[in-house]
């Protein structure tokens, strides 16, 4: 996450990255599931909304636009901040858990990012509930964790692709 606020903020975006775990060190890659386990039981998504609305809240009036980008269960709580009215966009990558919020109606535009198989859900089945206004669907070769260097299903043709389209996202709204 910090290379990613760095590559944003060489893009002269001002950049806030909440700590959703709130915990010194971050897990390691081979804790993934104890990582997921530890946010679903500790933090959950009400409890990183409701961080993120209170950052939204004391930040609507400094900048002329808000975006919100999250990857994996951050994808899903910028998800359900697409609601918010200050928000002015919302980027996700591999948010499986929007599949349990597909009732949401985003008041701003959303850009999804999705890998072509997920373990837990059918990716298809999916974005065919996400047919709706407002939202621009991708989904990509990769595997889950595809953007993010560190990890062993990163794809840096894709992670670039992705990454410029973001910034087009960010530009163009």
């Amino acid at each position: 996450m910090l290379d990613l606020c760095e590559l944003l903020s060489e893009q002269n975006f001002n950049v806030i990255c909440p700590n959703l775990l709130e915990q010194e060190m971050p897990f390691d890659y081979s804790q993934e599931v104890i990582a997921y386990h530890n946010f679903m039981d500790n933090v959950g998504f009400e409890k990183g909304l409701h961080k993120v609305r209170n950052i939204l809240l004391h930040s609507q009036g400094e900048y002329s636009k808000i975006f919100i980008i999250g990857f994996s269960v951050g994808a899903t709580v910028a998800w359900l901040c697409s609601e918010e009215e200050c928000v002015d966009g919302i980027v996700g990558y591999y948010g499986s858990r929007i599949r349990d919020y597909v009732n949401i109606n985003p008041k701003c535009p959303a850009l999804l990012f999705f890998p072509k198989v997920e373990k837990s859900f059918k990716v298809n089945e999916l974005v065919s509930t996400l047919d709706k206004l407002n939202i621009d669907v991708h989904i990509c070769s990769g595997e889950h964790g595809f953007s993010d260097r560190y990890s062993f299903k990163y794809n840096e043709e894709l992670a670039q692709s992705t990454f410029r389209e973001t910034l087009y996202f960010f530009k163009s709204n």
